[in-house]
């Protein structure tokens, strides 16, 4: 047991008894973290930094330690969380959690996780923290901070800020990793990426970027890189606008970026969100999100061609499984009052991603009348519109994706739907991880979370997929089947409710719809 954690040091009473903290040498020097029970973990440790000359730009690898680093404290990068500003440019960081068990003569699976918020929030302390649950698997997770929304995801078309920076930190975390996490016990040739939502979706973009492959599995959870409310188009015009509104009148965007590096960090996210250029909730989209990048000769560029028109070089190979939650949309539909549907116009749905025309008004007539056929939009029809939102944004976009996925050489493609309790988007988290800050969970609850066979079979799959790139390597008492993959011509997935079933083709009516609509109107999408 941590045979490969080289040194060690006594730090703190406990109890009356001394603790053990682990100390790894890494490639980058010393680091020092905290033991647990039954884990160790480092929290905080940087793998890059943001140029302080240009914030909005690519980050630089983190330099060699001059001192043992003490990786005690996690960190959360600049954003607006309850209409409040918090965190630090200094958030380059990765917290790594370690079972005891972990040994370097038989090194552990990693499991990375990216998390998700709409690309405007979110940190690596949300949803993994302490992720007791996957430890007690013997894998190893790893949670990744990048920049989110106008330090990460400003797109202007220059070799300065061509966009897709908190992507490309999460490419200079994964080359950390791949450097660095044998000296922890992980195995460096087994490297699972997940994510959820914009998490996902970074998920899912890793199979297209240009960049070296850097991990060996990917799961990808309510982010289909096809859903058109992932991506936007450049716009040269935020810096300028931003830098008005804190009283600084330029219209050359080198002159704005030069004035908004000097601006503290807690005061820009806040304008930006009262602006809505990051307001990531309800009808609002955000602007800052990953784009299609202009080429730059000397620039490291992470996507230039949109995923709908290439294929993913790195499926190849590569075992990947898909999904989505059974009401996604319920988080947009299920908690509006009377009054949000009768002003409700569905253009608002479709105009993010389609040109709106004449023929594109009839696309949506017709929509309108698949779901709902001749009802006015009203409170009473929001379970239809939620099926609606549901089919649209996600689940035909993960469809499309998985069909895409497995034309791009991918080794399996495994499909799911998560249905339990009705699940809306994000539900599955619960399941997943241990720590729940974004429910209100009694003490009774979370237990009752906690000792769920739901629980008990989520962690199972995703840990087994870790293992051995198949969610189910032979029938067990708690999963008594096989998950087979998709294939060309046969489309199984894995429908996650109160009883784990096999089926086929999810919803496959109202997909044969969304098939028709894009063989009809798709020239209309923007992308």
């Amino acid at each position: 047991m941590w045979a490969v954690l080289l040194f060690f040091s006594l730090c703190g009473l406990v109890q009356g008894v001394y603790r053990i903290d682990p100390l790894v040498s890494t490639r980058t020097g010393l680091i020092r973290g905290l033991s647990g029970d039954g884990y160790a973990k480092f929290l905080g440790v940087p793998y890059a930094l943001v140029d302080a000359n240009n914030p909005f730009g690519q980050s630089l690898p983190y330099p060699v330690f001059e001192n043992i680093f003490e990786a005690t404290e996690s960190k959360i990068c600049p954003q607006v969380r309850q209409g409040v500003p918090i965190g630090t440019l200094d958030c380059l960081t990765l917290d790594i959690y370690v079972p005891n068990t972990a040994d370097s003569r038989n090194p552990l699976p990693v499991m990375v996780w990216i998390y998700g918020g709409a690309w405007v929030s979110g940190s690596n302390t949300a949803e993994a923290s302490d992720p007791v649950t996957l430890l007690k698997h013997d894998v190893i997770v790893v949670a990744i901070n990048y920049r989110v929304g106008v330090y990460g995801f400003l797109c202007l078309d220059t070799p300065e800020v061509p966009g897709n920076q908190g992507l490309k930190d999460q490419t200079l975390a994964l080359r950390w990793i791949r450097d660095n996490i044998a000296a922890f016990g992980g195995n460096d040739q087994k490297i699972t990426i997940f994510g959820e939502s914009a998490g996902g979706m970074s998920v899912n973009l890793h199979l297209f970027s240009l960049n070296e492959k850097l991990f060996n599995q990917a799961i990808i959870q309510s982010g289909p890189a096809l859903s058109y409310w992932m991506m936007v188009k450049s716009n040269d015009t935020i810096p300028s606008i931003l830098a008005e509104e804190l009283g600084y009148f330029t219209l050359d965007v080198d002159d704005a970026l030069r004035y908004l590096s000097t601006v503290d960090p807690h005061l820009l996210v806040i304008r930006a969100d009262g602006l809505k250029i990051t307001s990531g909730s309800g009808t609002d989209q955000p602007l800052t999100k990953p784009c299609v990048e202009k080429v730059f000769e000397g620039v490291e560029h992470f996507i230039t061609e949109h995923p709908m028109n290439v294929k993913a070089s790195k499926a190849r190979k590569t075992p990947i499984i898909i999904g989505h939650t059974r009401r996604e949309f319920h988080f947009q539909y299920g908690y509006q009052d009377a009054a949000f549907f009768e002003t409700y116009d569905l253009k608002t749905l479709f105009e993010l991603g389609f040109y709106i025309g004449d023929e594109m008004e009839t696309a949506i007539n017709e929509v309108k009348q698949f779901y709902i056929g001749d009802e006015k939009i009203s409170k009473n029809v929001s379970n239809e519109l939620i099926d609606l939102g549901t089919d649209l944004i996600f689940g035909h976009s993960t469809k499309r994706m998985a069909e895409q996925l497995l034309e791009s050489d991918a080794e399996k493609v495994y499909r799911y739907v998560y249905s339990y309790e009705n699940a809306s988007h994000g539900d599955e988290l619960s399941y997943l991880f241990d720590a729940n800050w974004w429910v209100d969970l009694t003490e009774e609850e979370q237990l009752a979370v906690n000792q769920s066979p739901m629980k008990a079979k989520l962690t199972l799959l995703w840990t087994n997929f870790a293992k051995y790139g198949n969610p189910t390597p032979a029938p067990s008492e708690l999963i008594p089947f096989t998950w087979t993959p998709i294939t060309k011509t046969t489309q199984p997935y894995l429908n996650m409710d109160s009883e784990f079933t096999l089926s086929s083709r999810p919803d496959h009516s109202r997909m044969a719809f969304w098939d028709l609509f894009y063989k009809l109107y798709g020239k209309h999408q923007k992308w």
